[in-house]
């Protein structure tokens, strides 16, 4: 499972990480904790990964948001881009590019 994998490497790589087992739940708790990267998947229970980026976006216009997905068609990542996501990973994801995607967004913090 994607979000696992996804955790445990943050985890191990010292970051915390905050899961959210579908898409209102992440609209929530971004809204209840401080959040500095956000990484979603297109297809999630309840809220779809487009719904949630543009809430997320109304909620924050700073939000940063990545999605990793396996089924990203153009259309879909226009779509995910116009939401505010920075970027698109595919699934699977290589614990290389992750780093680089944190690393990327930390560089461009500081």
């Amino acid at each position: 499972r994607m979000r696992k994998i996804v955790k445990d490497f943050l985890t191990r790589n010292n970051y915390n990480v905050i899961e959210a087992e579908n898409g209102e739940v992440a609209v929530q708790k971004y809204k209840k904790n401080k959040i500095d990267i956000v990484f979603l998947d297109l297809v999630m229970p309840v809220k779809d990964g487009i719904t949630t980026a543009t809430e997320l976006k109304e909620y924050d216009s700073d939000v940063y948001m990545i999605v990793v997905s396996s089924v990203g068609t153009q259309q879909s990542i226009k779509k995910a881009l116009s939401a505010g996501v920075k970027d698109f990973v595919q699934k699977p994801i290589d614990k290389t590019q992750l780093m680089r995607i944190v690393d990327a967004f930390l560089d461009g913090r500081n």
